[in-house]
């Protein structure tokens, strides 16, 4: 499968001109029917614009079958809730995390925009 191939048939499909998906990606309609046409080979971050503009999960760009993509091999993951209930570390920050959702959940789009981006800048270091 060519993911070219696969972005046009997609695009097609949703009824999308180039002209739609260059105004909600910011990618021009030349790019872009290079990269429909085989011409380039998309980064992932382009991918993912492509997911976002056509609506799409991510790994429909490259899953060719019907319905949801078999994931046999995955394992279940523990909730927050069950891993708070761990104990040591891993116990810890579950529960700090939990805690920090209850109280951002509680703030105002100001205040919650305010601790984000605190957030963020501290995640950078």
């Amino acid at each position: 499968m060519v993911i070219g191939t696969k972005l046009r048939s997609l695009r097609e499909e949703k009824g999308l001109s180039q002209g739609d998906i260059e105004k909600s990606t910011g990618l021009l309609r030349c790019y872009i029917s290079r990269i429909e046409n085989g011409h380039t080979i998309p980064s992932l971050e382009t991918l993912e614009r492509f997911a976002g503009a056509l609506d799409v999960p991510l790994y429909k760009l490259f899953y060719s079958g019907d319905g949801e993509a078999p994931t046999p091999n995955l394992l279940r993951r523990k909730s927050m809730d069950e891993l708070a209930e761990e104990p040591g570390e891993a116990g810890e920050e579950a529960r700090f995390m939990l805690q920090l959702k209850n109280v951002v959940t509680r703030l105002g789009d100001p205040d919650r925009d305010v601790v984000l981006t605190l957030a963020k800048k501290l995640a950078t270091r």
